[in-house]
């Protein structure tokens, strides 16, 4: 017999490995939020696992379904797991130890013993038998949350996909809150259309959205609608609606910044778009992925969605993308195109395979500029901060328009500080830059992101894209912390936001107006982020025995940027009748009040506040401060509107007491400024104005460029 001939089979032909297969107990929809048992059995295939050899449960960078711990078997998310061979396993888990965005990893390996075919490992997330509560799932509605399971069968760290991995349908738990919008500018007489939706605790959509007709008001000034679902009881009320004749400008509401499960998000890009429309109410919306992840075939399908959703009159999409270089080479800017047939330069490829990537990258920031300076069709950028934050030593005048101010990461005025200290002329922007697939409507969850989602409110003659396009470009928007905060800056002559005043020596006199959806706390009237002048809509007389305490900041620029603040305050000769939460967005992290003198809290920030509104007894006594970044103990009765303030480092922490007016507060002001001589410098002064609201929303208008010799 000769020798043996070798198969020509081609690699393509072979039968699949037998890699096992996983089972998973859950089946059904299963309510965000909620606590479960999920257990999960694999089965070993044909080669088994060798000693140390291991498996990886992994699941998106976006879900915040809670952590998996091994220590104590009482509390929340314990985790166990068993062969049926009596070999013995060792468990960790870490939020990165896979490729993105499958990062999050319950890692379970072979330490002694190994599998044959057929064996098994039973792995129990949220293991009940010693009192845990289970596995609290995660927040966010999702139809295909999936648990995706990687096997190292030999003991090589080379893993491979079981194939078959289950898939968890999270839906929305009961409604707790009914949202509603308004158009935020209407004619007097003119009938305008409500939407509104129910919400469940973690701020996912209950039900479908509904549209009340309102006959409209006559009378020109703020109104409201309170929109009441008699199913449920929930009432809610609307943004200002601000009715007058002759702006020649509406106010349309934009979220141009998230992702979706394609990249590092959370359910599909055509899912996202329908959230926006239809969910968040937005007139305007955008997709941002990371440029490394996207690969032409879905730049072609970004592409062709935003067309799809593209709806004058109605709906105005943009197509786009996140250049995502790091911080080193100029750091996260978002890259905007007035229409489709734009190119994506990526800042690098890797998650994108050279097939996959026709254009030439951009290798830094600088590289991107040259790029897309003078486009076509045409682009812009937007810097902002995620797990990066843009560079703005290095910008381009005219391409560079905006910068994101706030999004679900918090909170970052010294963006601005970095553009106005440079002398650059940008508009003030806010969005989500949410993972969720939730624009318009970003609630934080259980996650790392630490605040709601911002919004951008567009002063534009239309809604389509070449009048949307122009408002950005005219710097004519202003950012909000996620509020439909109605806010208009008007200097001399009609100067609106975002224009240049060329006014060598003239002080301009400047009228604002403020309708806010909550009660007014202050205004600021800035040049840069020096205040020249802080008003608000109550004198000394009207403070009363509400005192507000906040905590704010971040420990840096970049990652890492999270301030636990968990500590609680006590009064002394005073009683706490009551209080309200500040920003309190994660139910797992709440305020309590402990005894009639007492609260406890855990609360984190990454860049934005938190705090809680006392309503004390009366106006004397102390309070005593502790948390685990600054302890502190004033005296009540010294507190003034403008109270103090103690620093703890970082970036920007601090905390901040002071005392309010009664509950119920004005909602709107207006007022006239002339800035005094001495408060305006040569060259340009960025004069722009803060709102802050008592429940922590916040806005902040585009600045009038004033020019001085």
């Amino acid at each position: 017999a000769g020798p043996k001939r070798l198969s020509t089979q081609g690699a393509d032909d072979m039968p699949p490995p037998d890699l096992g297969s996983i089972h998973c107990n859950l089946t059904g929809p299963i309510v965000a939020g909620s606590y479960q048992t999920c257990v999960l059995t694999y089965t070993a295939g044909f080669s088994g696992i060798d000693d140390t050899g291991s498996l990886k449960i992994v699941m998106r960078y976006a879900t915040d379904a809670g952590a998996p711990q091994f220590d104590h078997p009482q509390a929340p998310n314990y985790t166990t797991a068993v062969a049926s061979n009596d070999a013995v396993l060792l468990l960790r888990y870490d939020i990165k130890d896979n490729v993105r965005p499958w990062g999050k990893t319950l890692y379970v390996k072979v330490v002694q013993g190994y599998l044959r075919q057929g064996d098994q490992i039973r792995i129990t997330i949220g293991d009940a038998s010693g009192g845990s509560p289970g596995w609290r799932m995660q927040t966010f509605r999702e139809e295909t949350l999936e648990l995706r399971l990687l096997v190292d069968r030999y003991a090589t760290y080379v893993y491979e996909r079981v194939p078959n991995p289950p898939e968890l349908n999270i839906v929305a738990g009961e409604p707790v809150r009914l949202v509603a919008a308004a158009p935020s500018l209407a004619r007097p007489g003119e009938p305008i259309i409500v939407r509104w939706k129910l919400e469940d605790l973690w701020g996912n959509p209950v039900g479908e959205p509904r549209r009340l007709e309102h006959p409209g008001f006559e009378a020109a000034g703020r109104h409201t609608v309170t929109v009441r679902d008699e199913e449920s009881g929930l009432e809610g009320e609307s943004n200002p609606v601000v009715v007058g004749e002759g702006d020649v400008y509406g106010r349309f509401w934009a979220d141009l910044h998230g992702q979706s499960e394609e990249t590092i998000g959370s359910n599909t890009i055509d899912d996202y778009f329908r959230f926006g429309r239809d969910w968040a109410f937005l007139d305007a919306c955008a997709h941002q992925g990371n440029d490394f992840q996207i690969t032409e075939t879905f730049w072609r399908k970004i592409q062709a969605t935003t067309r799809e959703f593209y709806q004058p009159g109605r709906f105005v999409t943009f197509p786009g993308w996140e250049w995502s270089g790091n911080t080193g080479l100029g750091g996260d800017r978002n890259v905007l195109y007035r229409e489709e047939g734009g190119i994506i330069s990526r800042s690098c490829r890797a998650l994108v395979p050279d097939d996959e990537a026709d254009e030439a990258d951009s290798a830094n920031v600088e590289d991107l500029f040259d790029r897309l300076e003078g486009s076509d069709p045409p682009s812009m950028l937007i810097a902002h901060v995620g797990g990066r934050y843009a560079d703005l030593a290095r910008h381009r005048e005219g391409l560079e328009l905006a910068v994101e101010v706030h999004s679900a990461w918090g909170t970052f005025e010294w963006m601005l500080d970095d553009a106005f200290s440079r002398g650059y002329r940008v508009a003030i922007v806010g969005n989500s830059d949410g993972h969720k697939g939730r624009p318009g409507a970003s609630y934080p969850g259980a996650g790392r992101f630490g605040s709601y989602g911002g919004l951008t409110c567009i002063l534009a003659e239309r809604l389509d894209r070449e009048s949307v396009w122009e408002a950005y470009q005219a710097r004519r928007v202003y950012a909000t912390t996620g509020a439909r905060i109605w806010l208009d800056v008007v200097a001399d002559d009609g100067v609106r936001m975002g224009e240049v005043l060329e006014a060598p020596d003239h002080r301009p006199e400047f009228r604002v107006t403020v309708h806010g959806t909550a009660p007014i706390e202050r205004v600021e009237f800035r040049n840069g982020m020096r205040v020249l002048r802080t008003l608000r809509p109550y004198a000394a007389a009207d403070l009363g025995n509400r005192v507000k305490v906040l905590w704010e900041g971040a420990e840096v620029r970049g990652r890492g940027r999270q301030v636990s603040w968990d500590g609680g305050l006590r009064v002394t000769g005073n009683r706490i009748r009551g209080f309200e939460t500040v920003n309190f967005l994660n139910p797992e992290r709440p305020c309590r009040q402990t005894g009639p003198r007492r609260l406890e809290w855990q609360s984190i920030t990454t860049g934005a506040t938190q705090g809680v509104i006392l309503d004390l007894e009366k106006r004397g006594g102390s309070l005593e401060f502790r948390s685990a970044q600054k302890n502190f103990r004033l005296r009540l009765g010294d507190l003034g509107a403008r109270g103090r303030t103690f620093r703890a480092g970082g970036l920007g922490k601090q905390v901040s007491v002071y005392r309010l007016p009664e509950a119920g507060g004005a909602r709107s002001l207006e007022f006239t400024f002339r800035p005094a001589a001495r408060q305006l410098h040569s060259g340009d002064n960025p004069l722009y104005v803060c709102v802050v609201q008592e429940d922590g929303h916040m806005a902040w208008s585009s600045p009038v460029y004033v020019v001085r010799s």
